[in-house]
């Protein structure tokens, strides 16, 4: 712990060292990964333990604290409640995303499921018929199998950067699977509040109304989206205070994976911290 780099405005997150080891870690987003952006590095994720190390900075300088971010995890949350009491919690506005995201993806890999399984059965036929068997072969060259598989990255990305392929192929998708291209422009929907508001009073209304319209599209994953966005609503709010993400904690982290990946590997993990705290902190 280094009580000294506390800043106004700080990102919390966890990373794995070695063999799945979590590490929480506290950065300053002031000193942007450089010297001074390690406040504070414990091992594990438990709330009590990393409160415990935490409550070491003195108080005066955590109620100095204004935002911290952070993700959706119960832990984090409970963390920042009780060390930076004056703070604003701010939830990473791509977290959020990520789950609408996901919901995305569930749908398309239950097709893809599906269109194995009907695959299967009629390889299983043609075989007992004695005869070759031929799959569709659609206009871009994709099989249907195909196209539900190498459409996957696609549908992480705003149509507007989509390639020429990748244009044809969300055409033959959407035009089979409507449910998906539902789902898709459901997920766009949300990305979209946070792009364009700059008003959390608007963002709030633009909230409740992308909820209703996922309340009524009849999309379960969807609905477990909508549910924790209405648990985590004023956190996620906050981040039309000043459009705060935990990008620098994931920025810090891939530096942290960067290092390890540079020293092949973490054998003395003592040491390795001690290495890291003198570059961050």
């Amino acid at each position: 712990m280094y009580a000294e780099n506390t800043g106004v405005h700080l990102s919390i997150d966890e990373t794995a060292l070695s063999n799945g080891e979590l590490y929480t870690i506290v950065t300053n987003k002031a000193a942007k990964g450089r010297k001074g952006a390690l406040v504070a590095m414990v091992k594990g994720t438990q709330a009590e333990t990393v409160i415990e190390v935490l409550n070491g900075i003195p108080k005066k300088l955590r109620d100095t604290v204004r935002e911290v971010t952070l993700d959706m995890a119960a832990n984090m949350n409970m963390i920042v409640k009780r060390c930076f009491v004056k703070a604003d919690r701010v939830i990473d506005r791509f977290h959020v995303q990520k789950l609408a995201y996901e919901a995305v993806q569930e749908i398309r890999i239950k097709y893809r499921w599906e269109v194995l399984d009907k695959e299967n059965e009629a390889i299983s036929t043609a075989k007992a018929a004695g005869v070759s068997f031929e799959p569709e072969v659609l206009e871009n060259g994709d099989t249907v199998k195909q196209l539900l598989a190498r459409s996957r990255y696609l549908l992480f990305k705003h149509h507007d950067k989509w390639t020429t392929s990748q244009v044809k192929r969300a055409k033959l998708l959407f035009e089979r699977y409507p449910l998906i291209k539902k789902a898709y422009n459901i997920s766009l929907d949300l990305g979209t509040i946070f792009r364009t508001c700059t008003l959390k009073e608007v963002a709030f209304k633009k909230l409740a109304l992308w909820y209703n319209i996922v309340e009524d599209c009849g999309i379960d994953s969807f609905k477990t989206v909508a549910r924790s966005i209405q648990t985590h609503y004023l956190d996620i709010l906050n981040f039309f205070n000043n459009k705060s993400t935990n990008a620098s904690a994931e920025s810090f982290n891939a530096k942290v994976k960067s290092f390890r990946s540079s020293s092949r590997g973490v054998r003395d993990i003592k040491f390795f911290l001690f290495r890291l705290s003198k570059l961050y902190a």
